[in-house]
């Protein structure tokens, strides 16, 4: 199996490399990152990398929910996605795409950010010209190897750095999935049969931030309700009936954020 893996640097991107560069079915994992567009020629060398692979994991985006450039949002997260989605179809690949649970909003229907709106068309554009497409909508992904995300890594990450934490008002709420389940529902479709549509990876429970400050031990205060951002989502949950059929998460938050504590603190 040889692998074609976009975002391969990136907090999710680099725990599904390792784990498919420990798998004996795998042969190759060619990674591609962000700066792949800037270079000339990357459409000629993607048509090469896309022939010369059996499956592609495209991964990689820019994963700023409040980034308000539509021109470099769109250019990295569509554009690329476009080229590379006609590229799959034209050579008969299968495309594991990693979607978000921004594309329902906050009232579970159409994206309310920019960000949303990226992977939604990009999602749209798959599933209507890929014959073999998979998007795997994932939900707030937490643990080890996100530390490069800044602003846009987990509360949890935050919190445990930090010592003490500010929330938004209002009780919103998260599923809240562990890295590990994300990596497995990532490389299912590569070695089982799941027909091409849309799934959810979440852990299926939409919990509080207090809840994961008050498992993480850590301190917290509220903000005005003037710094709620525009477009901010206060409910997410992935829906169970739309998990890939063998493929479930093992992970519950109190699991998941015992072991990741472990991990911060050693």
């Amino acid at each position: 199996m040889r692998i074609l893996l976009t975002g391969c640097q990136g907090f999710i991107g680099k725990n599904v490399s390792n784990a498919l560069i420990n798998n004996p079915d795998v042969v190759s994992v060619y990674g591609i990152e962000k700066d792949y567009m800037n270079h000339e020629g990357w459409e000629k060398a993607l048509r090469k990398a896309v022939s010369e692979c059996d499956v592609v994991l495209h991964i990689g985006a820019i994963s700023d929910t409040m980034l308000q450039d539509p021109n470099e949002m769109m250019k990295y997260n569509f554009e690329f996605s476009r080229v590379l989605f006609d590229l799959s179809e034209e050579y008969g690949k299968r495309v594991v795409y990693s979607s978000s649970a921004a594309n329902k909003g906050d009232g579970g229907q159409t994206p309310s950010n920019l960000y949303g709106w990226s992977k939604y068309i990009a999602e749209k554009y798959g599933m209507s010209k890929v014959s073999d497409f998979i998007a795997l909508r994932y939900f707030n992904v937490y643990g080890p190897g996100e530390q490069n995300k800044d602003s846009m890594s987990s509360v949890a990450f935050q919190a445990h750095r930090r010592g003490n934490f500010e929330l938004f008002r209002g009780n919103p709420k998260r599923d809240f999935v562990y890295i590990e389940d994300v990596v497995t529902a990532t490389i299912f479709p590569i070695f089982n049969d799941v027909n091409s549509g849309i799934y959810e990876v979440g852990s299926g429970e939409a919990r509080t931030f207090e809840d994961v400050l008050n498992i993480m031990d850590v301190k917290y205060t509220y903000r005005k309700r003037s710094d709620i951002p525009k477009g901010y989502q206060f409910f997410t949950k992935a829906n169970k009936n739309e998990f890939m059929d063998g493929w479930e998460p093992i992970y519950n938050l109190e699991k998941g954020l015992e072991e990741y504590k472990e991990y911060l603190e050693s």
